[in-house]
C-alpha cells in the first residue's frame, strides 16, 4: 500500500502530460481545420476557432487569469501572446471576443487593459497591423492589391484603400510607387522608417 501510495504522484504526473499532449494535439487538427475551411465555410471556421481556443485556456499558465499588472496593462507575455494571435490570424475575422477568450476575460476588462497597453483600442490596432502588412506585401511583392487585400484581411480592394490612406495620407498605389522609386534611386529601406508603418506596434510607458 505505501508503494502505491508513493508511486500515485508519479501516475498524475503522467497522466497530465498525456493528457497536455492530446489536448495540443487536437489543437493542431482543430488549427488545420480552421486554415483549411477558411474562407468557405466562415460558420464552421467560427466555431472550430472558438473550440481551439478554449482548448488553449485548459493548458495556459495559471498567471492567465490575472489579465493585467498593477497599472491595469497587460503582462509581457500576454502582449506577445495577443500580438501573435493578432499576426496569425490576419488572413480571416479577428473579433475582440476571440482576444478574451484568451484570458477568460470580459470583453471590458481586456479592452481597458488592451488601450492602456497599446494606447488603442483592439479594433484600431488589428487594423493597423492590416495596413503594416499590407504596406511590406506592397514593398517586397508584385501582388496586385486587390490580392494583398484579401491577404492582409480587408473585404476588398477598397476597403483597404480606405483604411490605407487613412493612415499614410496616400492611396496605396500612390504610396507604392513612390517608395518603390525611393529604393530604385537609395537601395532598400525598412518599413521602419514610416512612421505609419513601424513593424512592432508600440507600447506605452505610463498608466
Amino acid at each position: 500500500m505505501e508503494t502505491y501510495a508513493a508511486d500515485r504522484p508519479a501516475v498524475s504526473t503522467i497522466t497530465l502530460e498525456r493528457s497536455q499532449d492530446w489536448v495540443h494535439h487536437v489543437i493542431s487538427l482543430l488549427d488545420a481545420a480552421i486554415h483549411q475551411l477558411y474562407p468557405k465555410e466562415k460558420t464552421a471556421h467560427g466555431a472550430l476557432l472558438k473550440a481551439a481556443s478554449l482548448l488553449r485556456q485548459q493548458i495556459d499558465p495559471p498567471a492567465a487569469r490575472e489579465v493585467h499588472d498593477g497599472r491595469g496593462r497587460l503582462l509581457a507575455w500576454q502582449v506577445r501572446k495577443v500580438r501573435d494571435y493578432i499576426d496569425g490570424h490576419l488572413t480571416g475575422s479577428v473579433l475582440v471576443a476571440d482576444l478574451c477568450a484568451l484570458f477568460q476575460r470580459s470583453e471590458a476588462h481586456f479592452s481597458r487593459a488592451f488601450k492602456r497597453t497599446f494606447g488603442e483600442s483592439p479594433h484600431a490596432f488589428i487594423v493597423r497591423r492590416r495596413v503594416e502588412f499590407a504596406a511590406r506585401y506592397m514593398l517586397t511583392t508584385d501582388a496586385s492589391l486587390s490580392d494583398i487585400a484579401l491577404r492582409c484581411g480587408f473585404s476588398d480592394q477598397a476597403h483597404l484603400c480606405k483604411h490605407f490612406r487613412q493612415a499614410a495620407g496616400q492611396t496605396p498605389a500612390a504610396w507604392r510607387r513612390a517608395h518603390r522609386s525611393h529604393e530604385c534611386v537609395h537601395g532598400p529601406t525598412g518599413l521602419t522608417q514610416y512612421p505609419a508603418f513601424s513593424p512592432e506596434p508600440s507600447l506605452r510607458s505610463g498608466s
